[in-house]
């Protein structure tokens, strides 16, 4: 059987076993990529297959270069590829690319056991020589001081305003006409 035709039955293959499953992308026919974990999870990885033209007599070339393995080391995305690659070893000449998934799958806290998010701390020096260090994940939380207003305040505020506390189209507007009385500034002048 030429190679064409097993990477067309592997391709109905997977389009059959991973519809429906959001983990799973197909970029092209010849390329894959499988979600390890659940977005937003700290050992979540994704991992991207593509077939070369002699695939499967040939190993696929698989790659974890993707944004969202951007928070997982160079040294632990090379352990994963190379435990991968055994696996590609074990069943050259066959469909592996739903082996290879499933083994990336089974395996997801053995493959990460290493993995060390990269710690998002900034340091902060004031001008008293002051050290402070904030996680740049969360923001700095300050509460705001809001204006306090009197009931009369207040009052005049509500009368300004529609139901929904906008203020009417116009409010700020100025009457031409009553301003040019009142300066007493005419055109006849």
């Amino acid at each position: 059987m030429a190679a064409n035709e097993d990477q067309e039955m592997e391709l109905e293959a997977l389009r059959s076993i991973y519809e429906g499953d959001e983990c799973f992308k197909e970029l092209g026919p010849t390329v894959f990529q499988y979600r390890v974990g659940d977005i937003g999870e700290l050992k979540a990885f994704l991992i991207e297959i593509s077939w070369p033209e002699t695939y499967p007599e040939t190993a696929p070339n698989i790659s974890m270069n993707a944004f969202f393995n951007n928070q997982i080391s160079q040294a632990l995305k090379q352990d994963i590829i190379d435990k991968l690659q055994e696996q590609v070893e074990a069943n050259l000449g066959t469909s592996m690319t739903y082996t290879l998934f499933e083994y990336a799958k089974d395996n997801k806290e053995e493959l990460m056991e290493k993995h060390q998010p990269f710690s998002n701390t900034i340091t902060l020096i004031g001008s008293d020589g002051t050290v402070e260090a904030t996680n740049a994940n969360q923001p700095n939380k300050k509460k705001e001081k809001k204006e306090q207003l009197t009931k009369a305040q207040k009052r005049k505020l509500a009368d300004k305003t529609d139901h929904k506390g906008e203020l009417p189209r116009g409010w700020n507007w100025v009457d031409v006409i009553k301003h040019l009385s009142k300066t007493g500034s005419t055109e006849d002048d």
